[in-house]
């Protein structure tokens, strides 16, 4: 597992529709080294810190392994780095791969997987296709969070190593189901929701889907 590019990016505020809206999806890839702090890496920010940013979303990781069925989906030959709004792009571990709790050392720095990433309007926009939204949910390419639990500098060529992983957890692509997918039963639900490290979103969105299922 490698650490391909490291992507930031201030907000800025950019045309949508004929209004200004302020967003830090372009991020462009670093030269060198760059400090991973507890928030965010030096140089990036968020735009909505209401849906962004974070203690559980203090960076955002994609699978290089998902840029070639992007460019053929989307009829663009070549995306650079940095395209989905990720920080890191990496390669060798993937959405069925990666476990919700998983602490995992990169560079300097230690970080944990919190949670996949459901994209807003403004992937859309930047993409060029507002309805690729839906695709890339559906897809189940969709990322992950981290929490960062030791802060330190990162940089492309990293190894990425697995430290530590809950046996009871539960894969990013399943958690996506469950979030987004109306994937998953009362069963499964229920085991998620004993994961002590599911982040409070999921927490309680897994608690509605199960009163949901389990009153109809």
């Amino acid at each position: 597992m490698k650490l391909i590019s490291v992507n930031v990016a201030m907000p800025e505020a950019v045309s949508m529709h004929g209004t200004l809206i302020s967003t830090g999806i372009y991020k462009l890839p670093q030269p060198g080294r760059v400090w991973l702090g507890f928030n965010n890496l030096i140089g990036d920010g968020q735009a909505d810190l209401t849906v962004h940013g974070g203690e559980y979303q203090a960076a955002y990781s994609y699978p290089l392994e998902h840029y070639q069925y992007w460019q053929q989906f989307l009829g663009i030959e070549h995306l650079p780095y940095g395209t989905f709004g990720e920080n890191f792009t990496i390669s060798g571990l993937l959405e069925d791969d990666a476990y919700i709790g998983d602490i995992l050392s990169i560079g300097e720095a230690v970080i944990q997987v919190t949670m996949p990433r459901n994209p807003c309007f403004k992937f859309g926009h930047k993409i060029g296709k507002p309805g690729v939204v839906r695709e890339f949910l559906v897809s189940g390419r969709s990322g992950f969070y981290h929490k960062v639990l030791t802060e330190g500098e990162v940089g492309a060529g990293d190894e990425i190593q697995l430290l530590e992983r809950d046996p009871q957890s539960i894969s990013i692509r399943a958690a996506l189901g469950m979030q987004k997918l109306e994937e998953g039963n009362a069963e499964t639900l229920r085991h998620a929701l004993t994961i002590k490290s599911l982040p409070p979103v999921l927490r309680e969105n897994f608690a509605d889907h199960l009163e949901q299922i389990t009153s109809a």
